[in-house]
């Protein structure tokens, strides 16, 4: 089997499953006899470097989900298309910064506007970046989780909101920072 059909086959597995097949569901999916098979195929993936390993030895997709950059376009006013070959968005890049300690929330409300972090979008939080002044973070004031920007003024933390209607929020109790804001994704 060719190599553009393997990850043909792996890229409908992963629109499915919004994961990589496991060594066994590779039997199947690349109609072959055995496990050992796969093997083979997985190693010559992550010498190309289509696929990776994380630090649990769990496979991820490196170079297998890209889609084509064409080049680039003006939110202004109209210009000539300029469209750039062989150029590809490597998704997974996008979220580097997100692949170790990291989860997702989703965003209710309109208080972050401003700073592009809309109703309905969601954000990617790594508990393992320290906070530091002017990062949006995800945090529990009071015991109320909000996403907003931090403000360190000396020993004072205020949190910022990106909408001109909100106040901003001084902690009087407590502030638990649950990490950075790394990512926006938003569904039309």
């Amino acid at each position: 089997m060719n190599m553009d059909l393997i990850k043909e086959r792996l890229k409908y597995f992963y629109r499915i499953h919004r994961r990589l097949p496991t060594y066994g569901e590779m039997v199947p999916l690349l109609h072959y006899a055995s496990r050992g098979s796969t093997y083979y195929v997985v190693k010559r993936l992550l010498q190309e470097g289509i696929l990776e390993k994380d630090e649990n030895g769990k496979l991820i997709p490196k170079d297998l989900l890209n889609i084509p950059m064409l080049g680039t376009i003006r939110a202004g006013y109209p210009v000539p298309a300029e469209i750039q070959q062989d150029r590809q968005l490597r998704l997974h890049t996008l979220f580097e910064n997100a692949l170790t300690a990291s989860f997702a929330l989703l965003v209710s409300g309109d208080s972050m506007i401003e700073a592009g972090i809309c109703e309905g979008d969601y954000v990617i939080i790594n508990s393992s970046i320290e906070a530091k002044n002017g990062d949006i973070v995800a945090a529990c004031v009071d015991g109320e989780w909000t996403v907003k920007m931090l403000r360190k003024d000396n020993d004072v933390i205020v949190l910022l909101p990106a909408n001109k209607q909100y106040q901003p929020i001084h902690p009087r109790e407590s502030l638990t920072i649950g990490g950075v804001v790394v990512n926006v994704i938003r569904k039309y």
